[in-house]
């Protein structure tokens, strides 16, 4: 297994990811989507906080503040239960996801804010929905209040506006310029 190039560090910022293998999809049912979530929250949620998420068919993206250092394993443990219940359950063996996840350090409030948008746009850049809050897995309906989920910290980055609407309007008000802003923190 390749070594990890980032320092994982108690109390910063990651955008965690990975997708499928041969980009393949990862998600083949609402289930899945969910069963995903309750894996989240029994091996992840100990030693992070979650502040943004977006689940995709075929990858997904996390936003998150971590408070111990021992990600990786946590990680393992995580992707391991996830594929082996996909394998299990559609009849299949081998990889799901595209190797070891990916964690990009997030080293400033321009790219937590950027990095959070980019998250909430997934599902309406792919073309599955028109609209962020149309995407029932990702964590921009607790964003703007419509949805009082649990999972999701979001105040760090909403903090940084003066009301929910505002994130909704910075959001909505995206412009493609504005990628390069985040351009490090996406998926090679």
């Amino acid at each position: 297994m390749p070594q990890r190039n980032i320092e994982l560090c108690e109390g910063e910022y990651y955008h965690l990811y990975n997708r499928g293998n041969n980009r393949e999809r990862i998600f083949f049912e609402r289930e899945n989507y969910l069963f995903f979530l309750r894996r989240l929250r029994k091996h992840l949620v100990p030693i992070l906080d979650i502040v943004a998420y977006c689940l995709m068919p075929t990858h997904y993206h996390l936003l998150a503040m971590l408070k111990e250092a021992d990600l990786s394993h946590r990680m393992q443990l995580f992707s391991i239960s996830y594929t082996k219940a996909m394998n299990k359950r559609y009849d299949r063996v081998g990889a799901l996801f595209q190797g070891a996840f990916r964690a990009k350090h997030v080293d400033g409030n321009d790219y937590l804010v950027h990095l959070s948008r980019y998250i909430h746009l997934n599902p309406v850049i792919a073309s599955l929905v028109e609209r962020p809050e149309e995407w029932k897995f990702s964590s921009y309906s607790e964003y703007i209040g419509i949805r009082n989920g649990t999972l999701p910290a979001p105040e760090v980055v909403l903090s940084q506006f003066p009301s929910p609407e505002a994130y909704r309007e910075f959001v909505e008000s995206y412009i493609p310029s504005e990628r390069e802003i985040i351009a490090d923190l996406l998926f090679d």
